[in-house]
């Protein structure tokens, strides 16, 4: 499931008449360099929520076929529902046996699919998501086993310890998340609401782990001055 129905407010001009996903990094848009970068890891079934000039996207889809994808519209068109409500919508598409994989549309990079799903497979937590040491405004907090424990805001002070341990590491959410199917059954927040909190409140009573890839490309494609920036690594 790629993540596209934010408002984009960051990216102002460009998202007062178009949404974020449509905004293009050298000819190609963010949200076809997401499917054609799950392609690469022959992923080719994705879900897309849309909600933020919704019609844009559909067409986009549309006229260029999925780019090769076979593309499910998650309408939220009447409310948009953040990264858990948006989860929670699409079940219907990703619920089954076997894990399945979310990522942010604004967010690129090279970060290697098949070592974060072994590393899933291997250690078998209920959530492994993609985190680094860049610095951000909000870290995620782990244990020396590389288990979520916390979540701490820099600029504001405000922490969240929801396992204690005398010491943690804080790391930055790469926003690529492998869950396993069952994730639905546990999920306790309703509505509109975000997947930090979900995180958070399963973290005490299931395995919830950080892959770290330091050294992948990461970019938050989230202010117009960053797709120069994107421009640099993504041809």
């Amino acid at each position: 499931m790629i993540f596209s129905a934010g408002l984009g407010t960051r990216f102002k001009p460009w998202t007062d008449m178009h949404p974020k996903a449509l905004a293009l990094v050298n000819g190609k848009s963010l949200l076809q360099r997401n499917i054609e970068y799950l392609q690469q890891y022959g992923i080719t079934d994705v879900v897309v929520n849309v909600h933020h000039f919704a019609a844009q996207i559909r067409e986009a889809v549309q006229v260029n076929k999925g780019w090769g994808s076979r593309v499910t519209i998650s309408d939220e068109t009447d409310l948009v529902l953040e990264t858990g409500g948006g989860l929670l919508k699409a079940r219907p598409w990703l619920e089954g046996s076997e894990p399945f994989l979310t990522l942010n549309v604004d967010i690129l990079t090279n970060l290697d699919l098949n070592r974060l799903i072994a590393f899933h497979r291997e250690r078998d937590p209920l959530i492994s998501f993609g985190v680094t040491n860049r610095k951000t405004s909000r870290n995620f907090l782990f244990d020396e086993k590389d288990r979520l424990c916390g979540w701490r805001n820099n600029l504001t002070g405000e922490e969240k310890i929801v396992i204690p341990k005398e010491s943690l590491v804080q790391k930055a959410y790469s926003c690529v998340v492998v869950f396993q199917p069952e994730i639905f059954s546990l999920i306790r927040q309703q509505g509109k609401f975000s997947l930090t909190e979900t995180y958070l409140d399963l973290a005490p009573e299931h395995a919830i782990l950080g892959f770290d890839h330091s050294g992948d490309v990461l970019i938050d494609v989230g202010k117009p001055e960053s797709v120069a920036v994107a421009e640099g690594f993504f041809s």
